[in-house]
């Protein structure tokens, strides 16, 4: 594996069908042409991704949007507008220039514009869209950095184009349309109150079981979880009392613990703000989850703004 910042490189891996990693604000993507149906299909036998569970198409700027998606209602133009670049995926129906392959066979898309200069940079070099799912195996913590994928897919993948450390941490916020009106299918590192602000008021549509299948990306319960048995919790004093287990990893907000039972801490931002903290939260899990505890603990966040998008990424982790 090739791990550089070269776009020359990443153009040539492309160009021959090959799956490479790019970056983005939100995590890295294992990304493939939405035109090589060899390349996509490499990427969910990469990832152990379900062939029910469609990709996000990648485009280079909003003028891009009206060729590959139509009929778009006037909230989805006032989004696209006002967020991108950004961590905004809109969900809308596709014209014929999106392969059913990309989306699972349904007739919507699942579209962005990163908010990267590295892969912003890439794209226009490319006369086609990438397609660019979070690079980890499926279910597993997604990668913010280029160490990550390497330590995920060396074996696997010829190149990793290396933008340094994901601004925003977080996956995109994946919104598509009922009657014309927004709905919120992930939470992402873009706020239902950022959006709200825009458009108004947007309903939240309820996660997936695994037995059920996803109307866009990202909408299973189960997900972005840590091998350790990872715990999430009101009160990390109360639930420290009440196990057994005595080596446990404690993932603290901005504070650390003085616990017996606690052997090695990690601190999401030690100035307690919201936005480091969600952009650490990948990083930190994939580091405790290397430390040999018995278990993780961490606690849940107050549950509006960015809060509300980590604590649904938790509750993820830590499904059963």
């Amino acid at each position: 594996m090739e791990i550089s910042s070269s776009i020359v490189t990443a153009k040539k891996w492309l160009d021959k069908n090959e799956v490479i990693a790019i970056p983005t604000e939100t995590v890295y993507g294992l990304a493939a042409s939405i035109y090589s149906q060899k390349a996509v299909k490499s990427i969910y036998a990469i990832k152990n991704r379900p062939a029910t569970n469609p990709l996000i198409v990648h485009i280079k700027s909003e003028r891009e949007l009206y060729k590959y998606a139509q009929n778009l209602p006037i909230k989805a133009k006032i989004l696209a507008k006002t967020f991108w670049p950004g961590p905004l995926t809109l969900v809308l129906p596709k014209t014929d220039l999106v392969p059913s392959y990309i989306t699972a066979n349904k007739d919507t898309v699942a579209i962005r514009v990163p908010n990267h200069s590295l892969t912003l940079e890439l794209l226009e070099t490319l006369d086609y869209p990438l397609a660019a799912p979070s690079a980890n195996p499926s279910n597993q913590v997604s990668s913010t950095t280029a160490k990550h994928v390497e330590k995920y897919f060396k074996e696997t993948l010829p190149f990793v184009l290396d933008g340094g450390d994901c601004s925003r941490g977080l996956e995109s916020t994946i919104v598509g349309f009922e009657k014309g009106e927004p709905v919120i299918y992930r939470l992402g590192a873009l706020t239902i109150e950022q959006i709200e602000l825009v458009v108004g008021r947007v309903k939240i549509k309820a996660v997936l079981k695994d037995s059920e299948t996803p109307i866009t990306p990202g909408m299973f319960h189960k997900h972005y979880a840590p091998k350790t048995p990872f715990y999430v919790v009101k009160d990390v004093a109360l639930f420290l009392e009440t196990i057994s287990v005595k080596n446990i990893v404690y993932i603290a907000h901005q504070f650390s613990i003085i616990h017996p039972k606690v052997k090695q801490q990690l601190v999401l931002s030690e100035k307690g703000d919201i936005e480091e903290m969600a952009s650490n939260l990948y990083k930190t899990l994939l580091q405790a989850d290397i430390l040999d505890g018995d278990i993780i603990v961490t606690t849940w966040f107050e549950n509006k703004n960015l809060g509300m998008s980590i604590n649904d990424r938790l509750k993820r982790a830590s499904a059963k």
